[in-house]
């Protein structure tokens, strides 16, 4: 499909035989947006809603040689309204994914997480993985949370950890190796994130954590090398082989995942994750390629997860804003376990009580 595609290619094709998602894309008038939806609908993975202003995003269509139906087009203000009206098509059942086109992240948010009319879920914590595709790496890599989460206290960690590992189990993944990041592997108590890294991979043999492989505190290097890791003497399943990597916080998380794009070539694929829809959640300066996996994968997590109505709780006070603090996207009262059962050829996910 795309230059860098390869990884995410039998992904795609999954997503494609299961069928076309219908899609919501909020200020879809960009190039790049419109052309990742173009191939996409071509390929037969998405049928598109295209909400924003009708003339750009009819010039834009025709630039590309893509003729858009009319009723594909749905006419807003403003970004607000646009954020707005995605979430709800997905309301009314209009909508079985939304995608963030060229608007901010914030006012994209904040429709998404709003106290009433968002798809908020009741007991779920929001957060973002960026799945990775590398040159050099043999496997998708996911990076959590660089987008959602700012500061994650030790519970949210374990929240956005599982939310993670049921991603990459839903991926095919059947038990996904985490690294629990930090700058160094060794338990220092003048360095928090190797106590929270310490707890969490104790929380995980505890089963407080469920569905993976965990270790850390692991460094980078020796997460994701083997040879590094031998030579550290950092012996384990996951250490050198990792398949998810669990950053300290959003800035080191945003800075790691932009760095493997932009000095790499990786293709990183963006993903929020506890809502009631699946959300393409990229950047706006985001290729084609790293749209389209995204695309891809928020179908395979359509036709894969159970439907559940968005339920929103009550309103924290940092709900407003977007990247969000870490109480803003829900405690832990109850866990969302996404256990594989098979019906047909089509995997299928059933929620199991905690």
């Amino acid at each position: 499909m795309k230059d860098n595609f390869e990884p995410f290619e039998a992904l795609a094709t999954a997503a494609c035989k299961a069928g076309p998602v219908r899609v919501a894309v909020a200020d879809a008038a960009q190039t790049v947006v419109l052309e990742t939806l173009r191939d996409a609908e071509r390929a037969g993975l998405v049928t598109p809603l295209l909400v924003g202003d009708p003339n750009a995003i009819r010039t834009i269509a025709a630039d590309l040689g893509w003729t858009v139906a009319e009723d594909a087009i749905i006419a807003v203000a403003d970004d607000a309204e646009a954020a707005a009206r995605v979430v709800a098509l997905v309301h009314e059942g209009r909508a079985d994914v939304v995608m963030k086109g060229n608007l901010h992240t914030d006012i994209f948010m904040r429709a998404l997480l709003d106290k009433t009319l968002g798809l908020r879920l009741p007991g779920r914590r929001v957060s973002h993985v960026f799945v990775v595709a590398l040159p050099s790496h043999d496997r998708l890599l996911g990076i959590t949370d660089a987008a959602i989460n700012i500061a994650p206290e030790l519970t949210a960690k374990a929240q956005i950890c599982q939310n993670a590992v049921d991603l990459f189990r839903m991926l095919g993944v059947v038990r996904p190796k985490v690294a629990v990041l930090s700058a160094v592997e060794t338990v220092t108590v003048d360095i928090a994130s190797t106590l929270d890294a310490a707890s969490l991979i104790l929380m995980s043999r505890r089963g407080q954590i469920t569905g993976a492989e965990m270790d850390g505190p692991l460094a980078l290097d020796n997460a994701i090398s083997a040879r590094t890791a031998t030579e550290k003497g950092v012996l384990s399943d996951v250490a050198g082989s990792a398949d998810i990597l669990l950053v300290p916080d959003l800035v080191s998380g945003n800075i790691l995942a932009k760095t493997l794009e932009y000095f790499a070539g990786g293709v990183a694929a963006g993903i929020a994750i506890g809502l009631a829809a699946p959300v393409v959640l990229t950047s706006r300066a985001d290729p084609a390629p790293a749209r389209l996996a995204a695309l891809a994968i928020a179908a395979l997590m359509y036709h894969s997860r159970p439907q559940v109505e968005p339920r929103p709780g009550p309103a924290e006070s940092s709900i407003a804003t977007a990247p969000q603090l870490e109480d803003a996207c829900c405690p832990l009262p109850v866990v969302l376990n996404l256990q594989p059962v098979s019906v047909g050829t089509q995997p299928q996910f059933e929620v199991a009580a905690q």
